[in-house]
C-alpha cells in the first residue's frame, strides 16, 4: 500500500469547475430576470468543459481515459458480485459518468437554441425559428430534473463509500492522490492538454454565436420625429 497519483490536475479542475457551473446554472435559472445572463454564461462554460473532457477522455492520463473505465456488462457483474479490482472509476461508476456527460451535453445543446419568452434567448436562437426554439426550451426543462437526480445519485454513491466501504472519493479528486496498490497515472502531457484546451475554446466560440452576423438595426417607428 502506497500513495500514488490517480487523478491528474486537468481532470480535477474539470470536475470542480463543472460542479460550480451546474450549481450556478440551477441557482441563476431559479432567480430568473437579470440572473439569466449568468445562466447563459454558465451554460457556455459547461460547453467548453464538456468539449475538453471528451477530448481528454481519449488523450488524457491513465484513469481519465474512457478506454480505462468504460467496460461491458461482465465487468459490471463482477463489480456487483465483489470480484472487480481496480482504480479510478469502477464499472458501475463509469455508467454514472457517461450518463452525466450525456445529459449535460443534451442540456446545453438545447439551451443554445432555447428561449424563456421573457428576456432570455440562447446564443444560437437566431439560427432557428420561434417554434423550434420553443421545442428546445421544453426539452431543456424536461432534462433539468434528470440532471438533479443524477447529481443526487452521485452524492449518494459518495456517502455509501464513506459510510459502508470506509473510503473517501472526495480527497483524491482534490489532491489527485490515493493510498492503495494501483499504478500512478501516466500520459496527459502539456501538448495534448493544449490540444484539448484549443478544442474547448473553439467549442465555446461556436456555441456563443459570436460568429453570427449582427442583426439589422431596428427601423424607427412611423411618425417619429427625425433627429437633427
Amino acid at each position: 500500500m502506497y500513495r500514488f497519483r490517480v487523478w491528474d490536475l486537468p481532470t480535477r479542475i474539470f470536475h470542480w469547475a463543472l460542479v460550480v457551473c451546474v450549481i450556478g446554472s440551477f441557482v441563476s435559472v431559479k432567480i430568473g430576470g437579470n440572473a439569466m445572463a449568468w445562466h447563459g454564461r454558465f451554460g457556455l462554460t459547461v460547453v467548453g468543459l464538456l468539449a475538453f473532457r471528451l477530448v481528454w477522455g481519449f488523450v488524457g492520463s491513465t484513469y481519465a481515459r474512457f478506454a480505462q473505465f468504460v467496460r461491458g456488462p461482465r465487468a459490471i457483474k463482477d463489480y456487483l458480485q465483489g470480484r472487480w479490482q481496480g482504480e479510478g472509476h469502477n464499472p458501475l461508476g463509469a455508467l454514472s459518468v457517461l450518463a452525466m456527460l450525456g445529459t449535460l451535453l443534451l442540456l446545453v445543446a438545447t439551451g443554445l437554441f432555447a428561449n424563456d419568452d421573457i428576456a432570455f434567448e440562447g446564443p444560437l436562437y437566431a439560427l432557428v425559428g420561434k417554434a423550434f426554439s420553443d421545442r428546445m426550451a421544453g426539452i431543456h426543462r424536461l432534462i433539468e430534473p434528470v440532471t438533479i437526480l443524477l447529481v443526487l445519485a452521485h452524492l449518494a454513491a459518495i456517502a455509501f463509500y464513506v459510510r459502508v466501504r470506509k473510503e473517501t472519493l472526495i480527497m483524491p479528486m482534490i489532491t489527485g492522490e490515493k493510498v492503495g496498490a494501483g499504478e500512478t497515472a501516466k500520459g496527459g502531457g502539456i501538448v495534448v492538454f493544449c490540444v484539448a484546451l484549443a478544442v474547448a475554446v473553439a467549442a465555446v466560440y461556436g456555441a456563443s454565436g459570436a460568429w453570427l452576423p449582427a442583426p439589422p438595426p431596428v427601423a424607427p417607428a412611423s411618425g417619429t420625429a427625425p433627429d437633427f
